[in-house]
């Protein structure tokens, strides 16, 4: 599915998908104003219904699953299969004044790599009309076999924030992939590792929109 036609399902999901109650505080909107009003996706590692998330209750922590992110190589395992992506689309409902960023990303997963093999774990940010985007990159290197964690921690000098006062289009580009030098091995590079699903956590700053001067 191309990246144009997914913008469409936002349509069909904002009905489906619930509001979420907050405290009510000055570090964070007020009650029952944020919603998740659209999650569309397209990629090699996100086919049609296997992208799942959830905001928690005080909006700081967005939970994304994945139940097909699997990049693997080996006897008979077209090259394809090396490398998996996926493009994903957060939009968020939330009152003027306000805007958000994204200071944290977790992503849990398990590798096993032969000796000689690379596995890595990419991930860029960016929101829909803003040209600044943040990435970063694990490189995990064979013999790996074991669960792993990936960690992004962005400091408020690169940190990408959200349009002032308007829904925000939270772009997240990931892949994973493996560079495996003897195709006769076989290798796997995922992100969970007791069901395959790629589990994945944003974690937000909210702030509200400055006067300019």
């Amino acid at each position: 599915m191309h990246l144009p036609s997914i913008l469409a399902l936002f349509a069909g999901l904002t009905s489906a998908l619930p509001a979420f109650n907050v405290s009510q505080d000055d570090e964070v909107p007020p009650e029952n104003q944020v919603q998740i009003v659209g999650l569309a996706f397209a990629g090699s590692g996100c086919p049609a219904g296997s992208v799942s998330g959830q905001l928690s209750s005080d909006l700081t922590t967005l939970t994304l699953l994945y139940a097909s992110f699997v990049a693997q190589a080996g006897k008979n395992i077209p090259a394809s299969e090396y490398r998996k992506n996926c493009q994903l689309n957060v939009k968020l409902k939330y009152p003027g004044g306000w805007q958000f960023s994204v200071f944290k990303a977790d992503y849990r997963g398990y590798a096993q790599l032969p000796v000689g093999d690379t596995g890595t774990c990419k991930a860029t940010y960016y929101f829909s009309g803003d040209s600044k985007q943040i990435s970063s990159t694990l490189t995990l290197k064979g013999p790996y076999d074991d669960n792993y964690l990936k960690t992004d921690q962005f400091g408020i000098e690169t940190t990408v924030w959200s349009p002032c006062g308007i829904e925000g289009l939270l772009n997240i580009n990931s892949e994973v992939r493996l560079s495996p030098p003897d195709q006769t091995k076989s290798a796997l590079l995922t992100v969970d590792s007791t069901d395959l699903k790629f589990v994945q956590k944003l974690f937000f700053n909210w702030e509200k929109c400055k006067k300019k001067v």
